[in-house]
Order: structure tokens, then C-alpha cells, then sequence
């Protein structure tokens, strides 16, 4: 097998010095013109951050990335996405319930709010108010509606069952005491009421209600 030529050999022993550069200080080192290095990058393989503008550079070798395809150093954030736009596309599409922009900050640790607007704008991203926050939902209709469904059910969960309903539970696990929760609910919607099997589970743990499985 051939060594790479030398300058990249070169460029590779810097990287094992420093995980990220920047590109002028990488071509001072390297004592070549920056287009030389951009291609001396692109055939060792790279990744430019998705923070400071994309103005850092690490070999693509480097990084560690973690289950959501980002990788930091120190405050610099890589992604397997590349871009921030596509980084922040890529976070959206993979939540359970969508992300407000402050939770896409604390994932990327930068202000992402001016971006996400623009993103909305080209409709590459679907948003809703809910209470005091937009939630940016994927572009993908069924995977918006996954995730819609998602913060409705949470809602549900958070709000107390009124108690005639919370009566209807207790009464319908009395006649049917090995009923799982699924078969609860759907006895339940018989009455024209609609419960999840998660709010009957809740009621269970807050009234200490033990059940067989």
C-alpha cells in the first residue's frame, strides 16, 4: 500500500498534535496555499464544524460521535450532517416529539434561533405554538404526525384525570382485575371517553394501586 504524499503525511502528524484547525494556520504550517490544503483535506478526509461558521477542520478519522452524530471539542461541535442546517434538519427529524429552539441549542451548544426561522421560512421545517414556545416538526407528513401525536399524548399524561373518569378506571379494573391497561382503555372508550393506557398507569402509581401482570 502507498504512503499519502508527503505534505499530507505532514498535514496527518499536525492533526495528531492539534484535533482541529483552522485553515489558515493549517496552510502556515503546511507552508502551501490554502486551496492546496483545502484538497490536501478532501483526500485524507474531513469534517468542518457546524459551530464558528464552519471555520474548523478535523480529519474525518477523529471524531467520536454520539448517538445523535455529534462530536465536540472544547467548544468547537462537528456532525456527522455536516452543516448546521442539515445537523439541526437531522435532530428534528429524529425526536420523539419535535424540539423547541432551546432545546436544539442545548444539543448543539450555540444559538440556532435566526437559522431555525429561515428553515421554517423554506419549508424545510413545520412548526407549532405550543404555549409560550414554537415546536419545529419534520417536513415528512408522517413523521410530523408521529410527533404531534406525541405531544398531544404528553399532555394528556401531564393533565389529572377528571374524577368521574378516574371512577370509570377503578370500576372497570374491579370487574376485570387482570385486564392490562391497553384493555382498559379501549373498555373505557366504550363509554365515549377517550384515555391512554400511560393515564391509567399513572392513576395506578399515584392511588398505589398494584397490578398483576
Amino acid at each position: 500500500m502507498m504512503s499519502p504524499p508527503k505534505p499530507i503525511q505532514h498535514m496527518l502528524s499536525l492533526f495528531e498534535q492539534q484535533p482541529c484547525w483552522k485553515i489558515n494556520p493549517l496552510a502556515t504550517e503546511l507552508r502551501y496555499a490554502v486551496p492546496s490544503v483545502r484538497r490536501f483535506l478532501v483526500q485524507a478526509g474531513y469534517f468542518s464544524s457546524f459551530t464558528h461558521n464552519g471555520a474548523w477542520y478535523t480529519l474525518a478519522s477523529i471524531p467520536q460521535f454520539n448517538r445523535k452524530g455529534l462530536w465536540f471539542y472544547e467548544k468547537i461541535g462537528f456532525s456527522k450532517a455536516g452543516s448546521l442546517t442539515g445537523t439541526i434538519i437531522g435532530l428534528i427529524r429524529l425526536s420523539h416529539a419535535g424540539m423547541t429552539a432551546e432545546e436544539i441549542g442545548d444539543n448543539l451548544r450555540c444559538r440556532c434561533h435566526s437559522v431555525l426561522v429561515n428553515l421554517w421560512r423554506q419549508k424545510k421545517l413545520q412548526r407549532q405554538k405550543i404555549g409560550r414556545s414554537y415546536i419545529y416538526f419534520a417536513t415528512d407528513p408522517c413523521t410530523s404526525n408521529r410527533q404531534r401525536q406525541a405531544i398531544t399524548l404528553q399532555k394528556m399524561i401531564a393533565e389529572p384525570l377528571p374524577a368521574e373518569v378516574a371512577v370509570f378506571i377503578l370500576a372497570e379494573f374491579i370487574n376485570r382485575p387482570t385486564a392490562d391497561f391497553n384493555q382498559l382503555a379501549q373498555a373505557i372508550s366504550k363509554r365515549g371517553v377517550s384515555v391512554s393506557p400511560l393515564q391509567i398507569e399513572k392513576l395506578f402509581v399515584q392511588h398505589g394501586i398494584k397490578k398483576k401482570t
